[in-house]
């Protein structure tokens, strides 16, 4: 690494869905811990192994690695059934879940009424909608900056759990009635429900920042995984179409407990194009049939939702934005393999809003409007780099489009994936040393 700690944080460097989980879990091999550090059970990571398809929504990837140690940080917003049945699911596929899953004890809690409210005001007319997947993520974290919200270490004590139900429920269903008509929910079913969900999850709960900061003084190599992307950070992203947590580099040190001195690099993750779900600005976004086959070819659909993602052209102005607001050393590129059929590849090199051109991504949104995405295209290859595992062995043109990358974004390569399964990917240059892989 850039340093002898042997911690990284690895993110996304656009707006998500970029293929994350199958370079957590890449990754995790190096790795005796990951931890999840932001976002909710909205976070689909997909991750193939040997054709065998995993779908990881709160547990981190790296519990897919026999003795990677996968933790649920405080930043994180845990809903118990949600989590529950994730665990299921890994354990009748025969991954050994107890023992190397932790969740902290200060997470918070989505309860029903989280999902209700955020429903209803996804839906209600006259408001702006921000694309969410109504899973009571934004409000868990309302209520957490009210400072009236639930956590793991709450769920456990009984009688805390039966009244903060009660006096939330009579709360939220008087304000979900009054502004949008909803029928409001039992409490007494939801403590019932919640109790039963507490007992199971209690085995899991520990103090994490305790054991992250005891496996840091140990020696032992921690990476903390993050959700969703870098520009759907709640201060730094494209506001307000963004989440509700910190996305970024820095979110790390807040949603797990570690000091900023123990981040030893930050690897960023991007598509060779770029993709967006739900709503917001996309300078890049092509709306002909040329983004259709983007989509078509990269099978861009919500792992979690299913729904279809928008689809661009790589947008360099946002990526060196990502990589500066993260001090990102490293770079991920995925799908590659998506563009292969192009016999010209755009490439947005900077914009022009009102005629003068700008290298950077602009604050107000509604700038985004009149963003003229200024592009140079770059020859294809026009064959097949699916399954490839070097970088020699790219078609020339392929090489190129990486170093024009590299160039012009501010980090540097280090890894590039050809195709969903876990060993269709390789390193490039000094990454695996800096990362700790064996030599």
């Amino acid at each position: 690494m850039s340093s002898t700690k042997k911690t990284a944080v690895v993110l996304g460097a656009q707006w998500g869905d970029e293929g994350k989980g199958k370079i957590v879990d890449v990754l995790s091999e190096r790795y005796n811990v990951v931890a999840r550090y932001a976002g909710g059970h909205n976070a689909g990571h997909t991750v193939i192994i040997d054709g065998n398809k995993f779908v990881l929504h709160l547990v981190p990837c790296g519990v897919l690695r026999p003795g990677c140690l996968g933790v649920i940080g405080n930043g994180v917003v845990v809903d118990p059934a949600a989590l529950l049945s994730e665990i299921r699911m890994l354990k009748a596929q025969g991954l050994p879940i107890d023992g190397q899953l932790f969740v902290s004890n200060r997470a918070q809690v989505i309860l029903p009424y989280h999902r209700m409210i955020e429903l209803a005001a996804e839906n209600a007319p006259g408001r702006t909608k921000i694309g969410t997947t109504s899973r009571g993520i934004g409000p868990a974290y309302e209520d957490k900056m009210h400072r009236n919200g639930l956590r793991i270490v709450d769920l456990l004590n009984t009688q805390l759990l039966r009244t903060h139900i009660t006096n939330a429920c009579n709360e939220k269903n008087q304000i979900a009635h009054a502004l949008f008509g909803t029928e409001p929910l039992n409490p007494v079913k939801i403590y019932e429900d919640y109790a039963r969900h507490a007992d199971e999850v209690a085995p899991y709960v520990t103090d994490t920042a305790v054991l992250l900061n005891q496996a840091i003084r140990d020696d032992k190599s921690v990476m903390f995984e993050g959700a969703q992307g870098a520009l759907l950070d709640i201060d730094h992203g494209t506001y307000p179409f963004v989440t509700s947590s910190s996305a970024t580099a820095g979110g790390a040190v807040i949603g797990t407990g570690v000091g900023p001195t123990t981040i030893g690099t930050v690897i960023g993750v991007t598509k060779a194009y770029v993709t967006r779900v739900g709503e917001g600005p996309f300078p890049t976004e092509d709306h002909s049939r040329a983004g259709d086959e983007l989509r078509a070819r990269g099978q861009e659909y919500g792992a979690t939702t299913g729904r279809p993602r928008r689809c661009g052209w790589l947008d360099l102005p946002l990526l060196r934005y990502s990589n500066m607001i993260n001090g990102t050393e490293w770079l991920v590129v995925t799908k590659l393999d998506v563009l292969d059929t192009l016999a010209e590849i755009p490439v947005c090199t900077h914009y022009r809003i009102d005629g003068v051109d700008i290298d950077t991504i602009p604050a107000d949104i509604r700038c985004f409007d009149q963003i003229e995405p200024v592009y140079t295209k770059l020859p294809g290859w026009q064959s097949s780099t699916e399954g490839i595992t070097s970088f020699n062995a790219l078609p020339t043109n392929a090489q190129s489009y990486l170093r024009y990358l590299e160039e012009h974004s501010n980090a540097k390569i280090g890894m590039v994936s050809t195709g969903p399964d876990r060993n269709q990917t390789f390193s490039v240059g000094s990454f695996d040393a800096a990362t700790g892989a064996a030599a």
